[in-house]
């Protein structure tokens, strides 16, 4: 017979379906209130959670609302790989337009910006790393880097998202990534 031992937390179980409550609970709160009026104990309470397992997990609310702003797009999920550095790029920020055209989304995003501190965000982490994935495929040494994709394609879909939503299209991300390549 033999004894099987696992360390670690087991996929999916209890905490994944905690988590998913927790997220679902934020979002409903967050579009029949807006961010200045929903705290941890109601969104554990809508969840059905005690309030201790979020703060166990977040700490706080700004925390837990830049987390869950961008869980959706899980840093692990596939990316477009077709071999040409543009194309990845435009598929890669067209995905990051319709995440954000949501409007739930939208929202958290605008919360978890208006919460920002001093240190670097999840959502600003987890795209340089998204940009530098890309990058690298193309041996990284391209035409651009990392931080020019944040700053001239990821940034001014934030800035759109924020403060002019009806400006983000379909158009939005071919024509950030030739501004970007140098085509307009």
């Amino acid at each position: 017979m033999t004894t099987e031992t696992t360390t670690g937390k087991r996929p999916g179980g209890r905490s994944a379906a905690v988590l998913v409550a927790v997220k679902r609970a934020l979002e409903d709160l967050m579009a029949e209130r807006g961010s200045d009026r929903v705290t941890i104990p109601m969104v554990a309470e809508r969840a059905g959670v005690n309030p201790t397992s979020v703060y166990r997990r977040w700490g706080d609310l700004p925390s837990m609302i830049n987390d869950i702003a961008t869980y959706r797009l899980d840093p692990n999920r596939p990316m477009a790989d077709t071999g040409d550095l543009r194309e990845d790029l435009t598929s890669w920020t067209a995905e990051f337009v319709r995440h954000y055209s949501i409007p739930a989304n939208a929202a958290l995003l605008r919360a978890g910006a208006a919460t920002a501190g001093e240190t670097e965000t999840d959502c600003l982490r987890n795209r340089r790393a998204e940009a530098g994935v890309i990058l690298d495929r193309f041996g990284g040494d391209g035409p651009v880097s990392a931080e020019d994709i944040i700053d001239h394609v990821i940034a001014p879909i934030v800035y759109r998202v924020i403060y002019q939503p009806h400006t983000l299209s379909d158009a939005t991300a071919p024509k950030l990534v030739n501004f970007l390549m140098g085509t307009r």
